[in-house]
This record gives structure tokens, C-alpha cells and sequence, in this order.
């Protein structure tokens, strides 16, 4: 992949289908996006497109395979894939419904039957999960032939887990993946995977060495066309790093809640601590179509800081999502921090572009999501509507609010600062954190004779950018017109 920046949108948030976010970021975003990370646009049964039907299908109500092809001949693309789990609406799980034993799925999917002795787990067993509900992550299916049993359910009851321990399922996973291959992927995101692997008397939640074997098994299916991986994941930032000295590309999922606390203290310390460890494979977010990850901070801020940061977000109006992995203790904790980025620096122009600066100066591929690329506020409105926490930052624009939306000044501010970052040949090159006092944060990136440096004054939310020109002298970045070089 290129180190570009890559949108993440919905099939329709960008426009109502692909055709038209196709349009909307030629007209307006071709110099700023690189690639697109199209989240999943397959036919499916719930969670947004995360608990897939058909990997084969085009959902029609976005478009065609020939809309996903004309993307592809411009940028490249990350599409999704769900190792964990499928729809329970999918053609497989409907056969393991109508025929039960006798389908050719019936070992596909977890059964507790076959999973745990006696088929129930223990309370304790269920304490040590690492799971997303308070209760043991199962549903009841009642199948054709009048019985019933629990299939593993760890997210939403749209989404049955696979049992990744048989053949069956591993052929429906290499016949998937190479038909995405065949189709516009340019690189893939592993969505859940540390979810996939599964132990009794264990967290079931990243599970070593199991873990490796499963990725290896991907990651050697994809290495037939040269597509990279990138595992998605949210835990402590340790397990992050662990995955990059395993060679593969990371999610910098600690950057996000890391820049509020920079931004509401104003001190850099923490920020330059992660920068000074932070692996350089990685791709960059502050916003994704889920929340903000608080597990990732997790000892890079300590307690109190993390939830100043929690509680001042809640100031700005953003819900949470938790964790109910404490067990028979019945503590929770917060797990994400559902706010629109722009809304979450109190809806600030120089807050934000500071921000995005900071991400763009961070080592990796940036990410920029949709809602960020517009600079776009809490959805309260949809929220409600749809009694859905998460969806405070999931609006879906139309051609017309987009067209409005480019003119404000910090959107274009913000594209010429992603023109810089696309377009000044210098962050493949070598990073230096400078050593300056708490509330300056300064980065340095150098390639040959080509150096840009980032001053960021943190209390002022204020910054500048200089960089090295074609004849050797230094220039300031502007963001009231076009990056030219």
C-alpha cells in the first residue's frame, strides 16, 4: 500500500451508494485520498454490514461489482473480513438450520454442544471470557428438525461464531479470500480475529500460539497476489506491538484517546513517549467507524488521565461503549468512547486541525474517517432515532451536504494539510521527536535533502509546518491555499 491517506467510509455515508462516493471524492478529494477502506458492503443481517450474508455479492442497494471495480482503477482498496463469525441469514448457517446434522455446515459453526463438556460452560469459565455482553456469549437456535441448541454468539445475535477448529470452514475461508483477491482488494482488514481462536478454561481472546497459526494460514493466501494484512484489534498496546515483531501492520488504536489528553492538558510528555515507541508499520487513526478505544492507553496514561479524558468527552456529549469482562465482580468498564472526532475537541477549528497534524506527523499510513473528513459533529438526531449509541457518529451525508460541507474553512484547511501529507515525498523517510518543553511537541521527518518539521504549541491549539522547497530553502506550509512544492 501506499503511504497515502485512506478514507473509511460506508457504501452510502459518502453519498447514498458507491457510484456517488465514487463522484464526491474525484470532484473533491483526489489530491487528499489515497486509498479507501470501503467497510463492509456485502449483503448482510446486521451491525452495519459486519455480519456478512455473501462475501460474492455486492449489497444492491450500494451498487454492483463494476462500482467496486471503477473505485479500484483509482484507489486502492481494504476491504473487510469477518475471521470470527457470519450470519446466521447466511446460505450456510439456513442449510445447518433446515438440515442440522446432516448439513455440510454442521461442523462450520461453534456449537457449545461440541465445545464445552457437558455443553454448558461453568461460571467460572464464563468469568474468564473476554466477552461483549454480561451473560455467556451464546444464542439459542431452534433448527427445522423441532430441536434446539446454543451456536457461539460473541457480538450480535446476527453474528455466529466459526468454529475455525474445522476443514470446512477453512475451505470457505481460502474460497472467500480468493475471491476478494480476484476483485479490488488491495489489502485486507482481519475484523475480530482475536475472537476467533478458542480454549476451554481460557480468555478465548487472543490465544498464543493459535493466534499465529490462524494469521500465518491467512496471510499465506493472500502472499499469492501480494496483499498485505491488517489485523484489527483493541487491547492493551502491548499486544500491538507484539503483532508488528510478528511482521505484520498494525492499527496506532492507542493515537486517538493519546491526542485528547494531549489536547485538554496541553502537555506533550505522553504524546512523545508513544512516538519515541510506537512501531512504524502501522496505519494512523483518531477516528473509525467504531469508537474511541480507552484498553489501548491502558499504562500509557495512568487511570486518572484516562478518565479525565473519558469525562471530558462526555462534556463534549459522547456516550460509551463497556467491557464486561471483570466477571462475577460485576465491575464494567469503559471499552470505547462513541463521539465524532471534531465534536470530542469541543468542536474547535484549530483544535482539530492540531489533531490532525499530530496524526499526520505520527508514523504510518493515516487514516481519516468520513464524518473526520468533514469535520463532523455529534449526530444526536440519528442516535435517538435509532436507539443505537454508536451511530452519535455515523451520519450519512448526501451529495448535496457534501457539497455544502467542503466549503466550510476547516475542511479546507484540513484537505491542504492532507495535501502535504501526500504529496511532500519525505514520510517514508527518518523520524526525530525534538526535545522541547511540555507544552511544545516538535517532529521532524527527513528523506535525503528533504526535511518537514511540525511545531506544536499545545496550550495555543496553535502549529506550523516548514519544510525544505525544491531549491533547497525553507517554506512555510500554508493552509489558505493549495500545497504546491
Amino acid at each position: 500500500m501506499k503511504n497515502k491517506i485512506m478514507l473509511i467510509t460506508y457504501a452510502d455515508s459518502f453519498g447514498k451508494n458507491l457510484k456517488e462516493l465514487k463522484e464526491m471524492v474525484d470532484t473533491y478529494f483526489k489530491r487528499e485520498i489515497g486509498s479507501i477502506h470501503i467497510l463492509p458492503f456485502f449483503p448482510s443481517s446486521g451491525d452495519r454490514g459486519f455480519a456478512p450474508m455473501d462475501y460474492t455479492r455486492v449489497d444492491e442497494k450500494f451498487g454492483d461489482w463494476e462500482d467496486i471495480q471503477a473505485l479500484a482503477r483509482d484507489y486502492e482498496l481494504m476491504f473487510d473480513f469477518m475471521i470470527n463469525h457470519l450470519s446466521r441469514r447466511s446460505p450456510e448457517f439456513l442449510d445447518f438450520i433446515a438440515k442440522h446434522d446432516d448439513s455440510a455446515y454442521a461442523d462450520m459453526f461453534l456449537r457449545f454442544q461440541n465445545f464445552w463438556p457437558g455443553g454448558e460452560p461453568t461460571q467460572e469459565q464464563v468469568d474468564l471470557l473476554n466477552k461483549r455482553k454480561p451473560c455467556a456469549p451464546c444464542e439459542e437456535i431452534v433448527f427445522a428438525d423441532g430441536t434446539s441448541e446454543k451456536i457461539w454468539c460473541t457480538f450480535d445475535d446476527e453474528q455466529m461464531d466459526l468454529d475455525l477448529s474445522r476443514q470446512v470452514t477453512w475451505d470457505y475461508v481460502e474460497r472467500t479470500l480468493r475471491f476478494l483477491m480476484d476483485h479490488g482488494m488491495s489489502q485486507l482488514r482481519l475484523d475480530a480475529f482475536a475472537f476467533a481462536t478458542k480454549k476451554i478454561d481460557t480468555t478465548c481472546f487472543f490465544l498464543e500460539p493459535e493466534i499465529w497459526e490462524m494469521m500465518e494460514r491467512i496471510q499465506k493466501i493472500l502472499d499469492e497476489k501480494n496483499i498485505p494484512m491488517l489485523p484489527e484489534i483493541h487491547d492493551h498496546y502491548s499486544v500491538q506491538m507484539k503483532i508488528s515483531e510478528h511482521g505484520y501492520a498494525i492499527y496506532d488504536f492507542v493515537l486517538p484517546v493519546m491526542v485528547l489528553h494531549t489536547l485538554y492538558t496541553g502537555s506533550g510528555e505522553r504524546m512523545k513517549h508513544w512516538l519515541s515507541i510506537c512501531p512504524k508499520n502501522q496505519q494512523t487513526t483518531l477516528d473509525t467507524h467504531d469508537g474511541l478505544g480507552t484498553v489501548d492507553v491502558v499504562d500509557l496514561l495512568s487511570p486518572e488521565e484516562l478518565q479525565s479524558v473519558i469525562d471530558q468527552t462526555e462534556k463534549y456529549g459522547a456516550n460509551f461503549k463497556w467491557d464486561y469482562s471483570a466477571g462475577s465482580t460485576g465491575k464494567k468498564i469503559v471499552y470505547q468512547i462513541n463521539c465524532s472526532y471534531y465534536s470530542a475537541v469541543g468542536e474547535n477549528d484549530e483544535a482539530y486541525l492540531l489533531s490532525r497534524a499530530l496524526q499526520f506527523f505520527t508514523p504510518g499510513v493515516p487514516q481519516v474517517y468520513y464524518m473526520g473528513l468533514l469535520a463532523g459533529e455529534n449526530d444526536y438526531e440519528l442516535m435517538e432515532r435509532t436507539q443505537y449509541d454508536r451511530n452519535i457518529s455515523r451520519h450519512d451525508y448526501t451529495v448535496e451536504e457534501i457539497r455544502e460541507l467542503v466549503k466550510k474553512p476547516v475542511v479546507q484547511k484540513l484537505c491542504r494539510l492532507m495535501q502535504f501529507r501526500n504529496d511532500y515525498p519525505v514520510f517514508d523517510g527518518e523520524m526525530t521527536v525534538h526535545d522541547t518543553r511540555d507544552d511544545i511537541i516538535q517532529i521532524s521527518w527527513q528523506e535525503k535533502a528533504l526535511k518537514a518539521t511540525l511545531t506544536a504549541r499545545l496550550k495555543e491549539k496553535s502549529f506550523d509546518i516548514t519544510y525544505t522547497d525544491r531549491e533547497g530553502g525553507e517554506r512555510k506550509l500554508s493552509l489558505e491555499e493549495d500545497f504546491v512544492w
